[in-house]
């Protein structure tokens, strides 16, 4: 009778633990986001699926430089992107093409935590992008 109380308490343990991690804005954004786009700017750019992170929020933030427009954007952008929405450079959708929707892989509370998370985070405030030009935004907005 003790191992299955054991076997239970654990159980319940480890679903809760599960379900704290799941909900952590940068865990989300690992699982089901960081499988394309990278965190930081990697030694070899030829690699990358998809453009980093840091250029994401960069582009992000020039068109939509506060949080209350920034969430929603990317929550509908995610859900359904189309060039017309794009907020990138025209050569990144020529090198990466367009993303993918994510309608079933994330859902709209997932994406407005990762979202936000996103916002609050990057690009750092020491980011250069593109020809040289700093625009780390945290601290900023």
């Amino acid at each position: 009778m003790i191992h299955k109380n054991t076997l239970l308490i654990t159980a319940v343990l480890l679903s809760t633990v599960t379900a704290a991690t799941a909900q952590n804005p940068e865990t989300l954004f690992d699982n089901k986001c960081g499988i394309c786009h990278v965190k930081t700017k990697p030694a070899d750019m030829s690699s990358l699926m998809a453009p980093p992170l840091m250029g994401v929020m960069r582009h992000v933030k020039m068109k939509y430089p506060t949080k209350e427009q920034a969430v929603p954007f990317m929550v509908d952008y995610v859900l359904q992107p189309s060039k017309t929405k794009a907020v990138c450079m025209p050569q990144k959708i020529q090198r990466f093409g367009l993303m993918p929707s994510q309608k079933g892989n994330v859902t709209k509370t997932e994406l407005e935590a990762i979202t936000a998370w996103m916002y609050d985070n990057f690009p750092p405030a020491d980011f250069k992008g593109g020809q040289g030009r700093g625009m780390g935004m945290k601290g900023k907005m």
